[in-house]
């Protein structure tokens, strides 16, 4: 039997949950053709990532209105997401007018903007998108004002919405906690509002998303496909979401 890489068998443990709500670490060991402390440590990793839960003797499906924090999230895959920062940043112009809401993904998009950008004006609801984009000096930041969540270093509120809908957008660059044939989805409930408001002040729209949030179905949906514009990722998405974009018309960037 072929032995899984390390990132194929996590998907698998996922896509498992899809079905299941819970699955041993025994059963997962042997098909994988693995020792138990291998799955556990991919089952602590996914938990980590807010993917799945532990749970006695293996895992289960992570709660649809749960995720980590914001700290946690930014330490995570990191590979696919800082790939992702510089494709999307690839598409910004000088002089462009952009919104980008808060998430980890968007950090590192706000990271690259910082260390290439030019010209930009950029209004946010993330203070740690806000304090990477300061080291530019050519990028002129605007704050959104609003209730400070702390688990999520961003500000959400009816002030925040109503700020944004004062503003208009060259492009809206969000995250989301998942993405499905159905639309955009999010386990932070008060982010809905913010995502919404962004995509509707912005001529396009762009969802910049790992593969681990394919087809991962949660709490809130904040649009339809066909709000966006386009996702950047890091893998071509199949079966029904690819059918389900190229439907909406929504392009795919491919990053890496």
């Amino acid at each position: 039997m072929t032995r899984l890489r390390k990132s194929a068998r996590r998907e698998q443990i996922i896509l498992e949950l899809q079905h299941h709500p819970h699955v041993r670490t025994s059963e997962l060991a042997a098909r994988f053709g693995v020792s138990t402390e291998t799955v556990r440590r991919d089952v602590e990793a996914l938990s980590q990532e807010g993917l799945i839960r532990r749970a006695y003797g293996g895992a289960s499906a992570a709660p649809m209105g749960a995720q980590p924090p914001f700290g946690e999230r930014d330490r995570a895959r990191i590979e696919e997401r800082v790939q992702i920062a510089a494709r999307a940043a690839a598409l910004v112009r000088p002089g462009e007018v952009l919104m980008i809401d808060a998430g980890s993904t968007t950090h590192q998009f706000a990271l690259n903007l910082a260390a290439m950008a030019r010209d930009l004006t950029v209004l946010t609801n993330s203070v740690a998108v806000a304090s990477a984009l300061a080291q530019n000096e050519t990028i002129q930041v605007v704050i959104c004002p609003g209730d400070f969540m702390a688990r999520e270093v961003g500000i959400y509120g009816a002030e925040t919405i109503d700020f944004i809908a004062r503003h208009n957008a060259n492009r809206a660059f969000i995250g989301a906690s998942g993405l499905t044939a159905s639309g955009i989805t999010e386990a932070n409930r008060l982010a809905v509002g913010v995502k919404r408001a962004m995509i509707r002040q912005s001529h396009e729209s762009y969802l910049l998303v790992d593969h681990s949030k394919f087809d991962v179905s949660l709490v809130a949906t904040v649009e339809p496909l066909s709000a966006l514009t386009a996702i950047i990722t890091n893998e071509q998405p199949t079966g029904r979401l690819a059918k389900a974009l190229a439907d909406a018309h929504v392009d795919v960037h491919l990053a890496g």
